[in-house]
Formats: structure tokens, sequence, C-alpha cells
């Protein structure tokens, strides 16, 4: 089963080309070597209306089964993916988010810093990652053996989802 996905890296210096995205690249090639097609990809700066605009734009068209925000989970204070994603979400869907912290409690305690957020917007999947290569795909590997199944639940399968 292919994904539809699209990215958001959030980077004011990414934005303004002074910072390439390397974290992007990564989470792309985690991706498409799953076999998933990206729609879409998007660099903008850390603006939480910006931010939000972009997501409602995107689970609302109908082209995304999954968006992927990378960067902008941090404590610093330009640091806005989780307040601009939770306003957008019709439904949260906190697991992604809390596996993907507990995996990388594992490796770093500065894992206790990300403040990243998942949830449901009409039908499509909105994910926050970190920021930086090694930890947004890091992150990415924990979630993404249930991307197939949770897209397949949005899409309106009605099978169980522990047979047997």
């Amino acid at each position: 089963m292919s994904i539809r996905w699209g990215l958001i890296t959030l980077s004011d210096k990414g934005a303004a080309g002074q910072r390439e995205d390397t974290a992007g690249a990564a989470i792309s090639e985690l991706m498409q070597a799953a076999g998933h097609k990206r729609i879409d990809y998007l660099l903008l700066p850390d603006d939480r209306e910006g931010i939000s605009a972009a997501l409602i734009e995107w689970c609302d068209s109908g082209r995304f089964d999954l968006v992927l925000t990378c960067g902008g989970t941090g404590l610093s204070p330009r640091d806005q993916a989780p307040e601009a994603t939770a306003a957008v979400l019709d439904r949260s869907a906190p697991g992604f988010a809390e596996a993907m912290r507990a995996a990388s409690l594992r490796l770093t305690p500065h894992a206790m810093l990300s403040r990243g957020v998942s949830g449901l917007r009409k039908a499509t999947l909105v994910i926050n990652l970190p920021g930086s290569r090694k930890a947004a795909a890091e992150n990415l590997q924990v979630v993404l053996p249930a991307l197939p199944h949770a897209v397949d639940k949005l899409r309106g399968d009605q099978a169980d989802c522990a047979a047997g």
C-alpha cells in the first residue's frame, strides 16, 4: 500500500535560504524507500498562522493521507509546530507522538524537550517530527510500521485491528 504524503519543514533559516533542509531529505528518503509517494513539499518559517494555514489547505484538499511536519517542536520561542498543529486538528492521535518520545528517551534525555503532537484533520493524519536530521529519521522509523494500518483505517477499512 502506498501512502500519499506531504512534508512541511519549519525553519526560519531554511525559509530564508540560509540552511539546507537535511532533515526533510532524510524523511523523504525513508518514506520513498518504504514505497510511499510524496505529493508535495513546503519549507516555511516558524510562523504559527502560516503553519496552520498550510495544514488546513493540505488536509482539506483530499490529496494527502499523511502530512509530516519537520522542526519547530522544541522549547525555543519560535518553535510553534505543536500549537499550530493542535489548533487545526479535529481529533488527537497521541500514540504516534508518545511512541516517538518513548523511543527517543532510550537514546537521549533531550527527547523530553520534544513537544510534537499527532492527530487527524478530516481523513489526513498529521505528525510533528523534530528538526534535526538524526532525530527526524529516528522518530519516523518508530512510527513508520504503523502508518499503512493507520491510513487503511482513515480510508474506511472496517476490518478488525486484532484479528484472531
